[in-house]
């Protein structure tokens, strides 16, 4: 019996060795070369880091202001991050809805993960989408829209949870205005040229781009920011110093 009984605690903290492993393994980092040989998991860890974080990583590396304006707001409090597809829509006065028609079947051919990224000639007050193609990018599994322009029909986008980042909800519509002048191009989106299958990132903070080229890099920074950052914050509220925490920390 006893030699059951330690049979059977030697079994249970194999397991629990094994368990606490697994733990240990699943919080180490992964490296720039896991990213790239794992784009899948790329984008779920994009989905993670914060967009400040990866802002501040992108200047640092590349050296380039890669983060969409103030005037890029989502619908309502969201984060997301995946592939872009692009489309651009350029003005045309009196063109038919077959003119438009692109558009729609850069998301029919968009796959899931996608980010929809639009950019309107001069479309502030124009719509570049509304319910029906945003209900579509939802059933597709698109993670959100970025459009360079308006939006509409916030009504349907809130109910079914699809975000978008835009320049503000407006009733005007693109078709009989604007024809479909490409799609998977690059796009000037907000000022920041994002190219098809770049790397977009939002959330409350705000909209960047990362180039895919550099994605893995850039990602293993942003989380060393991240990583550093998260730490900080215990700091300062134990310590109430935030030269303090600098000082230890050098992350502002």
């Amino acid at each position: 019996m006893k030699k059951n009984r330690k049979i059977a605690c030697g079994l249970a903290l194999t397991t629990v060795l094994s368990g606490l492993a697994g733990l240990v393994l699943a919080e180490t980092p992964r490296t720039q070369a896991q990213y790239e040989a794992d784009p899948a998991a790329m984008i779920e860890a994009y989905a993670h880091v914060e967009v400040a974080s990866v802002s501040d990583a992108l200047e640092q590396v590349l050296h380039q202001k890669r983060y969409m304006s103030h005037k890029m707001q989502s619908i309502f409090p969201a984060k997301f991050a995946g592939f872009a597809v692009t489309v651009k829509m350029v003005r045309q006065e009196g063109a038919d809805s077959a003119a438009v028609s692109g558009m729609l079947a850069a998301i029919d051919a968009g796959k899931p993960g996608s980010v929809y990224v639009m950019t309107v000639e001069d479309g502030a007050d124009i719509a570049g989408m509304g319910g029906l193609m945003g209900t579509a990018m939802f059933a597709r599994g698109f993670k959100g829209a970025v459009i360079d322009g308006g939006v509409r029909d916030l009504p349907q986008l809130k109910r079914i949870g699809f975000p978008v980042y835009s320049l503000g909800p407006v009733p005007s519509t693109a078709v009989g205005h604007y024809r479909f002048a490409g799609s998977n191009i690059p796009v000037i989106c907000d000022g920041v040229t994002v190219n098809p299958g770049d790397i977009i990132s939002a959330d409350q903070d705000g909209v960047v781009v990362i180039p895919r080229a550099r994605a893995a890099e850039i990602l293993v920074a942003a989380e060393k920011l991240d990583n550093t950052e998260h730490s900080t914050l215990p700091f300062i509220e134990k310590f109430r110093s935030i030269q303090e925490a600098v000082a230890q920390f050098g992350r502002i």
